[in-house]
């Protein structure tokens, strides 16, 4: 997982890389525009120079004919000669690429040239001055070097820089993180969050400040709702549930009084189940199980089992055991005994007479098998109140505590049928 800053850094690195890149023809275009500019004053200075030199020298047709002989000869890059065009021409100025005479190996090279109409001794002369200019893929070559040079050096003083600003500039954060990750909310104690000179951590510490007090006051109210709750409908349904029993009790009720009390007696005990199972279900996401020991699941798991030994020997089902001896977890017991217990209700309600329930316990997790003839439906399988197959003696509610449970302790559990068996993992 990457940090903020470093994805920042590294958008900023390709943003620098693309512009860099992108000024190398720019940089290319503006030296070589500037290259050729004193290229062409360069080579005025030499026309004035030539024409100057020329006429203060006063010489004779035959000498000034002999000297352009020789000055041809003796300066490369300019030629000078006798004219008909008017000296009122206009300046020419031309780029050209020629083979270079000098040299043994094949150089073409680019010139820079001006065409001028002199006058010499009242005489017109077309006078053409040609300067070598820089090659093309050396600039490029040494502006790309340049650059990239420059480009390293970018690079490496973003990181410096990254790392002394990161530390400094993210400490009022990582405070805030800090205190966060130590905030319990059974502790019913509010997080001092400290003040930051930095508005948008300011910002951020007043609004975890507001949202951890209303978080509290809710989880107070959530806290008190399921005691009361816990405390309030038990008592009363108690009480009708020995009404009831009290009712049954009398010998002079007919078949069909004794019916209709057995049917609320059946209701009633479902209803106190939903009742336990929701307040169950509200006290795991309200963290109230945060209670954690060492637990040794073997031992566990055989206690379990013998509690249901009774319902395996109703239903004529053979229980098969492989558990690891001595294999330790760390949570919360009384939760890891519910969730054990529901999934071995589980396994024998959704069995069938003569049936097989099998308990695998090693590092690869627990599994808990048993035989079947349907799949169930994986979609609702841990969904509240969704009645998985036809059994209705359950409270719809039994599979969504284990994957509370399961959420509770970070396990993930998983459910699959294969080969007329019903197969149940979590994974620790």
């Amino acid at each position: 997982m990457n940090k903020l800053l470093n994805k920042s850094l590294k958008s900023f690195t390709i943003y620098a890389l693309v512009v860099l890149a992108a000024s190398v023809p720019a940089y290319y275009y503006l030296v070589d525009s500037i290259w050729l500019r004193e290229l062409d004053e360069h080579n005025e200075i030499v026309a004035d120079r030539t024409e100057n030199e020329l006429n203060q020298l006063a010489l004779t047709e035959t000498e000034l004919n002999q000297s352009i002989i020789l000055w041809n000869k003796i300066q490369p890059g300019t030629n000078l000669q006798r004219t008909t065009l008017n000296k009122s021409r206009k300046d020419s100025t031309y780029t050209v690429l020629r083979k270079n005479p000098y040299v043994a190996y094949e150089d073409i090279d680019r010139f820079r040239g001006l065409s001028r109409v002199i006058e010499i001794n009242g005489e017109a002369y077309l006078l053409t001055v040609e300067t070598n200019v820089e090659e093309t893929e050396e600039t490029v070559i040494a502006i790309a070097i340049l650059t990239f040079f420059f480009f390293v050096i970018l690079v490496v003083g973003f990181l410096i820089l990254n790392r002394r600003l990161s530390v400094k500039l993210w400490r009022p954060f990582k405070n805030t993180l800090t205190r966060l990750k130590a905030f319990n909310l059974n502790s019913q104690t509010s997080v001092k969050l400290e003040n930051s000179n930095i508005l948008e951590f300011q910002e951020l510490n007043d609004a975890l400040n507001k949202l951890i007090e209303h978080t509290i006051s809710v989880y107070k109210s959530q806290k008190e709702f399921t005691e009361n709750a816990s405390h309030e409908l038990q008592t009363p349904l108690a009480i009708i549930k020995n009404k009831l029993d009290i009712l049954l009790q009398k010998e002079d009720l007919t078949d069909r009084q004794y019916q209709i009390i057995e049917d609320i007696n059946k209701a009633l005990s479902r209803v106190s189940r939903l009742n336990k199972n929701l307040l169950l279900l509200a006290k795991i996401e309200n963290h109230q199980f945060d209670e954690s020991e060492l637990i040794n699941l073997s031992e566990l798991i055989v206690q379990c089992l013998e509690q249901f030994k009774e319902h395996f020997a109703n239903k004529k089902l053979s229980i098969q055991t492989e558990t690891e001896k001595d294999f330790i977890i760390t949570g919360n017991k009384t939760l890891i005994d519910i969730l054990i217990s529901n999934l071995l209700l589980n396994a024998i309600r959704h069995n069938s007479e003569n049936g097989i329930v099998e308990v695998k316990l090693n590092q690869s997790g627990l599994i808990i098998c048993n035989s079947g003839k349907t799949p169930l439906e994986k979609e609702q399988l841990f969904k509240r109140f969704k009645k998985i197959s036809d059994e209705t003696s359950g409270s719809g509610l039994g599979l969504s505590i284990v994957e509370q449970i399961c959420k509770r302790h970070q396990w993930t559990i998983s459910y699959d049928f294969q080969k007329e068996a019903h197969t149940f993992k979590i994974k620790f």
